[in-house]
């Protein structure tokens, strides 16, 4: 029996090779140059969907190094105020205080990639200075392109990123193991812990001693909660329980409040959604970026701050901020369930609750690029998965029906005494007749 590779770590032996490096720096360039990648290119798929997006994102491989957004007195505040503050003892005591003997760096950056507190070795730092690996720079992915934190934090997974992996050149000398840090009580992403320096940090001992911290934190943070509660009840003044927005298969969203569920019209289930989608990033929407990621063409920004308003009035302003519009309140979605359980690799509870695509109804483009992203993630986990019950539960959904590379994997994978073969086999061949045909 062949043994799973953990398809998250960089070097599942912990040794890299001069071959390796050059395959990934091959592959890389023709990426680059041609935005294309060859099927049988030597990436990891977590990488490859990775340097897909950063490309996507306008990120320059030769670019320059990330923004710093966070500067003296605002970053000093921001950092006070964040929930990760109270628990980086427990990242000092357990990452921290052997780094610097390590020679490697420790970071620990917002939900929406902010660097937020950068220790460790002094040399280290110091050469990570030049790329702006410093507190306040932002490397989420969409800026910094492929990069531990980043793409730790754009997957909901821990992940490793080894040196010619990272999408932009500059950062091709370090390597880095990350892992996503949650609120334990609501689930909320609140940033994420890394761990920076040579090849070795790609080997997998590195990425369980981030996991194992992230535990530590997490199970800190709940501590720290319970200590907050009083006998018996919520604390005082402390949020009801997370809203809960459904968007699978439902052309209109249905937002579950305590004081009980709300039908939304179209246009206010694609705004909601656009904000929980910017929440999960740690950033709010203006009226013009809302406007552009609903209407197709030109849209004036007063119409959607007129639509905020409505919508506003009808769910609270406990839940819904302005200036810039956003979140205020916790609100869960089926959708980043489903995404969350994809990114674990726990892609059967995924299918089971993924009931159809993002609002089907909507050609709103920001809907649209949602969907399309959503139901990507979870066809690429069914065929990576290759397991003859995932493949047939996902052939039945309304995109698996018509996709003949899931009929053919399923093909496959069938046992040859299997009294589906026959069905199967006819139905890609019907498929392949039909593509022939046009």
């Amino acid at each position: 029996m062949t043994t799973a590779v953990n398809p998250w770590l960089a070097l599942p032996d912990g040794a890299p090779s001069a071959a390796r490096t050059r395959a990934l720096r091959a592959a890389h360039e023709q990426l680059v140059t041609t935005s294309a990648l060859p099927a049988d290119a030597a990436v990891r798929p977590v990488v490859r969907d990775s340097w897909s997006r950063s490309l996507g994102s306008g990120v320059d491989p030769d670019g320059g190094p990330p923004p710093v957004e966070l500067l003296d007195a605002d970053l000093l505040a921001y950092r006070a105020a964040h929930p990760l503050a109270p628990v980086l003892p427990v990242i000092r005591r357990l990452l921290v205080q052997d780094a610097e003997a390590a020679r490697m760096i420790v970071a620990v950056t917002d939900a929406a990639g902010r660097m937020l507190w950068v220790e460790g070795d002094r040399q280290l730092r110091s050469r990570a200075e030049g790329m702006n690996f410093v507190e306040g720079a932002r490397w989420s992915e969409d800026v910094a392109g492929t990069n531990a934190p980043g793409t730790a934090l754009a997957v909901d997974a821990p992940v490793q990123i080894y040196g010619s992996e990272h999408f932009r050149r500059g950062v091709q000398p370090w390597s880095c193991s990350a892992a996503p840090v949650h609120d334990p009580v609501t689930g909320a992403l609140l940033g994420a812990i890394d761990v920076t320096g040579g090849d070795v940090v790609a080997g997998p001992h590195v990425l369980t001693l981030v996991r194992a911290t992230v535990a530590a934190v997490e199970s800190e943070l709940r501590w720290l909660h319970r200590e907050r509660l009083p006998a018996g009840g919520l604390a005082a003044g402390s949020a009801p329980a997370a809203a809960r927005l459904e968007v699978l298969g439902r052309e209109r969203a249905r937002l579950a409040l305590p004081a009980g569920p709300l039908e939304l019209s179209v246009r206010h289930s694609e705004l909601l959604f656009l904000l929980a989608a910017a929440a999960a990033s740690g950033r709010g929407r203006t009226a013009v970026e809302l406007a552009a990621e609903c209407h197709a063409g030109t849209a004036a920004p007063v119409t959607v701050r007129a639509e905020l308003s409505r919508l506003r009035r009808l769910v609270g302003a406990e839940l819904l901020g302005s200036r810039p519009y956003r979140l205020v309140g916790r609100l869960t979605t089926d959708a980043d369930q489903v995404r969350r359980l994809i990114a674990r690799g726990e892609i059967g509870p995924a299918l089971e609750r993924y009931r159809g695509p993002v609002l089907p109804g909507s050609s709103a483009p920001g809907i649209l690029l949602a969907r399309d992203r959503l139901a990507g993630q979870l066809r690429r986990g069914v065929l990576g998965a290759r397991r003859p019950e995932l493949l047939l539960r996902y052939a039945q959904l309304p995109d698996g029906r018509t996709d003949a590379a899931v009929w053919q994997a399923l093909l496959e994978v069938l046992p040859p005494g299997s009294p589906r073969r026959a069905g199967v086999a006819a139905h890609l061949q019907q498929l392949r007749a039909g593509v022939r045909s046009r």
